[in-house]
């Protein structure tokens, strides 16, 4: 039983964590382009025929700005966050043919009439498109121009690239998502017909809650709300998340009803929720107590109904979701139903919470520290506010960093290896003194300052060491959160000195051969991860290193969480209980050229790994080192024989 529940633990927390992936990937084309989008919404509130202040000649931005201007800007950045500038001028180019065939009243006749549709999605998807597709054309003829016709290529590989694709948008996709488009404007306008609009609360309120809301929010919500109000002139779309009132009136519920800690922070989380626009800070509180959610849902659902009866709305998204945000957006006539839409969230959260939070006869506090670092789990970076939930900045918790632990299911392969990578960034810190060793889970005891695990695992690790502070990554190469350790430890322990590296323990045996010609392979071939991972192991046997029983266990390893490192390179290795089967410490290379999936990741290099003991341990920070380095790394994709992989993989023999 209990090995039925690990196993199917990690594939629901996966696809929690695609889903809030995919929010974050549209969230970061949008966000940037926040203040352009409401600037358009301050022009269309006054000046529009309809606005606060009609004025024909400025109301002519509205158009084009709907249209063009915002479509592109979020295609450019779509693009930019992927390839840079390059990308970014060919994701906003590729976009053209898609706004023309959506947008333009040029385009059809049909759309002369009622305007066509501002093509926020198809921005979304052309922008990253382009830049994905000439970033991989780059690559095909990287290094291989000759001198001088450097300029020349670049310049029109991505003028040629462009224009095919945003011709190939116009025809191809235009269609779909007019579609598309006009589909998911007859839900709504189903919904707001049959006064359904306010049951969407059911489903977005647990989303914010746990950081789903941005694919929810910035892929459909605020495409279709800018479509309404270009029709209308105002949309409710745009206060189904953000509305300020559930939050406060839960927040309101804790000053008045709550206990300890709870109570005495709901104030300060009050005014950065309510003004400030910051709603993660009362999520730690529904955490805490998950039958709160029914009143975030009867009070979101009350506010909706409000807009839906007085048929209100903002003109533009309200972001940040502040009190302010929303009147710096309201649609002229909209006063008073965007008034009774937080005011009446508010009060209806703030009584059904007040009620359940009376009827909790539980005389333990709300562990408000817990729910807020599950909140950052769930969010998968620290949090701005985390420090007014818990007292204290968590960086400057008490005590000096002294013990880190790279966790991993079998303390063997990817710990090893990610520990490898943050012992060195820790130490080419000057903290010499911090040791970083890795283990299995099962194997933790509450005694380290520091856990990292990937994001799948953290939850298993922190039962296991609940005083620890948790860090999750998804990169075991090269995740950005090695540096926020490196921060936390500076900010505990000072500045930090050049101390002496500590040096790994060097358990493996002086036989060298850990890697031989016969277990290299330069093209795999078309692969999947299970195929490529049975291809690493066979080699293992065939050069005699373990017996055939230990390839089933790298698949069962990968069962419970990836082996993609990062950086391209996946190490494929068997479960603790599986060095039975180990014969010897051995490594199998299998280069994939055209790269494989594995898990969504983009592998090229598998190694395989088996080892005797901790002989892992210097293996996997030989390899980190090999991974981490540009130049090896290129030297392994122009390799043409086995010995030119032996010359860059000699490093992790074993001297």
């Amino acid at each position: 039983m209990t090995t039925t529940t690990s196993a199917a633990a990690p594939e629901r927390v996966s696809t929690r964590v695609h889903v809030q992936r995919f929010g974050t990937f549209l969230s970061n084309m949008v966000m940037p382009n926040i203040g352009a989008i409401i600037a358009w919404g301050l022009i269309t509130a006054f000046f529009i025929p309809v606005g606060w202040t009609p004025n024909e000649k400025i109301a002519t931005m509205v158009g084009p700005g709907i249209y063009y201007l915002l479509p592109l800007l979020i295609a450019y950045t779509g693009g930019y966050n992927l390839y840079k500038i390059r990308g970014g001028v060919v994701g906003a180019t590729s976009t053209l043919g898609i706004i023309m065939a959506t947008s333009s009243p040029l385009f059809d006749k049909v759309y002369t009439e009622t305007g066509g549709s501002p093509m926020f999605l198809g921005a979304m998807i052309m922008g990253p498109l382009g830049a994905f597709v000439i970033m991989r054309l780059d690559r095909l003829w990287d290094g291989k121009i000759k001198p001088g016709f450097e300029m020349l290529v670049n310049n029109f590989s991505a003028g040629i690239t462009a224009a095919i694709l945003a011709i190939g948008s116009m025809f191809i996709l235009g269609p779909i998502l007019r579609a598309v488009m006009e589909g998911l404007g007859n839900v709504v306008e189903f919904l707001v017909d049959h006064s359904l609009l306010p049951f969407t609360s059911i489903f977005i309120e647990p989303a914010k809650v746990l950081f789903l809301n941005n694919a929810i929010n910035h892929g459909v919500l605020t495409p279709l709300g800018l479509d309404q109000s270009k029709d209308i002139g105002h949309s409710a779309l745009f206060l189904l998340e953000a509305n300020p009132g559930p939050g406060a009136g839960l927040l309101l519920a804790f000053m008045v009803f709550g206990k300890g800690v709870a109570k005495a922070t709901a104030p300060g989380a009050f005014i950065i929720q309510f003004f400030g626009g910051i709603h993660e800070v009362y999520f730690p509180y529904v955490l805490a107590k998950p039958r709160l959610l029914l009143a975030l849902i009867a009070g979101g659902a009350t506010g909706t109904l409000m807009n839906v009866i007085f048929d209100s709305g903002l003109v533009a998204p309200a972001a940040p979701g502040s009190i302010f945000a929303v009147y710096s957006s309201l649609a002229k006539g909209s006063a008073l139903g965007v008034t009774l839409c937080w005011s009446s969230a508010l009060v209806v959260t703030f009584v059904v919470a007040g009620l359940l939070l009376k009827m909790d006869r539980s005389e333990e506090e709300v562990d408000l520290a817990a729910a807020t670092a599950q909140m950052e789990t769930n969010k998968g970076k620290k949090s701005s506010v985390a420090s007014v939930l818990t007292g204290h900045d968590a960086s400057a918790a008490a005590g000096p960093v002294g013990s880190i632990v790279f966790a991993c299911d079998a303390g063997m392969g990817s710990s090893a290896m990610g520990a490898s990578v943050l012992r060195k960034k820790i130490q080419d810190a000057g903290f010499g003194d911090v040791t970083v060793v890795n283990k299995a889970i099962s194997s933790l005891s509450d005694d380290y300052d520091v856990v990292v695990t990937h994001q799948d695992l953290t939850e298993r690790a922190r039962r296991e060491t609940p005083s620890a502070v948790h860090v999750s990554v998804d990169n075991f190469m090269a995740s950005p959160r090695y540096d926020e350790v490196v921060e936390l430890v500076r900010a505990r322990n000072g500045a930090g000195s050049a101390t002496a590296p500590v040096a790994v323990a060097d358990d493996v045996d002086a036989t060298r051969g850990l890697l031989v010609e016969d277990a290299i392979v330069l093209d795999g071939g078309a692969a999947t991860r299970d195929q490529a991972i049975a291809r690493a192991g066979e080699l293992l046997v065939a050069a005699g290193a373990v017996d055939p029983a230990y390839v089933d266990a790298m698949h069962q390893r990968e069962a419970s969480v990836s082996t993609a490192m990062g950086n391209l390179l996946a190490i494929p290795h068997g479960t603790n209980e599986a060095k039975a089967d180990v014969r010897r410490t051995a490594l199998s290379f299998v280069r994939y050229p055209d790269g494989i999936d594995w898990n969504g990741r983009e592998v090229k290099y598998v190694v395989g790994v088996a080892a005797l003991g901790n002989e892992h341990l210097k293996l996997m920070a030989r390899l980190a080192e090999v991974f981490t380095d540009p130049e090896r790394v290129r030297h392994l994709e122009e390799a043409n024989s086995p010995l030119d992989v032996l010359e860059v993989l000699g490093a992790v023999q074993p001297a």
